[in-house]
């Protein structure tokens, strides 16, 4: 549960807080166009400025496993969805929400890094099954832990309360776009 600042709380925590680039932008912004509200900028612009410092982080973690994002993506959908570890391309797809053509180019680096392995799937005459390996199982018995404490070490100016609260906030505006996106037959890539 989120804690409940008082007014006096807040703005003592405001006053030894740093402005940022964004808040430069919006200065700027209001003394320029004073009428206009600068508010959702200051959402938007550092979710995407905070985006760009998270995927070289991100990548940097992945990296020391012989992996790139969307290879760990895949297998780590596949150790999450249990014994045998093992799910269809679609399942992945939809997991992953990748186009076809991006999923084969990651199975087969992954096969052939002996991460995963294809085979006919015995429901399905024209499908396969994507299972997981033992190598590929050792390996995310590895890289999950350590991409965990290093997205720990990324939010590590955030409090555990702080956290929960930027959690709750974050579900709220990603299930109303997945929610839009639902109701509109699509999905984002």
């Amino acid at each position: 549960m989120s804690s409940i600042l008082t007014s006096r709380h807040f703005f003592a925590m405001i006053e030894v807080m740093e402005n940022d680039h964004v808040d430069f932008i919006q200065a700027q912004w209001s003394k320029e166009k004073p009428d206009l509200d600068t508010s959702p900028m200051g959402v938007i612009g550092r979710i995407s400025r905070i985006s760009r410092h998270l995927d070289p982080l991100l990548q940097q973690n992945y990296s020391q496993f012989g992996l790139n994002g969307g290879e760990f993506d895949v297998l780590a959908s596949l150790r999450r969805s249990g014994h045998p570890y093992q799910l269809t391309p679609t399942q992945l797809f939809n997991t992953l929400m990748l186009s076809s053509g991006a999923m084969t180019n990651r199975l087969d680096r992954l096969e052939n890094e002996g991460l995963i392995q294809r085979s006919p799937n015995p429901d399905d005459r024209r499908g396969i099954l994507v299972t997981l390996t033992e190598k590929g199982i050792a390996l995310m018995d590895k890289a999950y832990p350590a991409h965990l404490a290093n997205e720990d070490q990324i939010l590590h100016a955030l409090t555990m309360d702080e956290r929960e609260t930027l959690t709750d906030l974050l579900r709220k505006l990603l299930v109303s776009f997945e929610q839009t996106e639902q109701d509109n037959g699509s999905t984002a890539t």
